[in-house]
């Protein structure tokens, strides 16, 4: 029983005074740099909804605030932004939008605009790459955009198909 005893400790010993080498991680999440290079750029609206979109005031501000993540170069930047893009949004959702712009699928295009701004501050929080979830928030954002660009061309009268008289 003695040498059982003698041997479990001496097997003990030598296991525990094996070097351990441990993973040094360089990276620093909280410096972590940002390249807003190959994110793709935000699209423009034709003149006529420039136009409109310049008279309100909510979108305007929210724009603004979408441009700044072009010039983020952190994590830390980046939240900020974020955070920004998330006040400026919830005011317009609040906001009184313009007869040619009422629609649900301005709407729409905008939920989903909140959704993947909401997964950006999600993979900020959580510490994890927001890369792809800041591509599919400018896709989400040139949508809304391009969405402008529809209303405004769309000639064809919806009252002559449902009218069913």
């Amino acid at each position: 029983m003695h040498k059982l005893l003698i041997v479990c400790l001496l097997v003990f010993t030598f296991l525990s005074c094996k070097e351990k080498t441990q993973e040094v991680t360089d990276e620093d999440t909280s410096g972590y740099e940002l390249s807003t290079e190959n994110w793709p750029n935000k699209l423009s609206v034709n003149s006529k909804a420039k136009t409109i979109l310049g008279e309100w005031p909510e979108y305007s501000a929210m724009d603004i605030s979408f441009d700044a993540i072009y010039n983020a170069a952190n994590r830390e930047d980046l939240s900020l932004t974020i955070e920004n893009i998330i006040e400026e949004q919830k005011l317009l959702e609040d906001s009184t939008y313009p007869a040619e712009f009422d629609k649900p699928q301005i709407k729409g295009r905008q939920k989903v605009f909140k959704t993947y701004v909401l997964k950006v501050k999600g993979d900020l929080i959580y510490r994890l790459d927001p890369e792809a979830s800041v591509h599919e928030m400018i896709n989400a954002y040139n949508a809304l955009r391009k969405q402008f660009n529809v209303m405004l061309n769309n000639t064809l009268d919806t009252k002559l198909i449902l009218d069913e008289e």
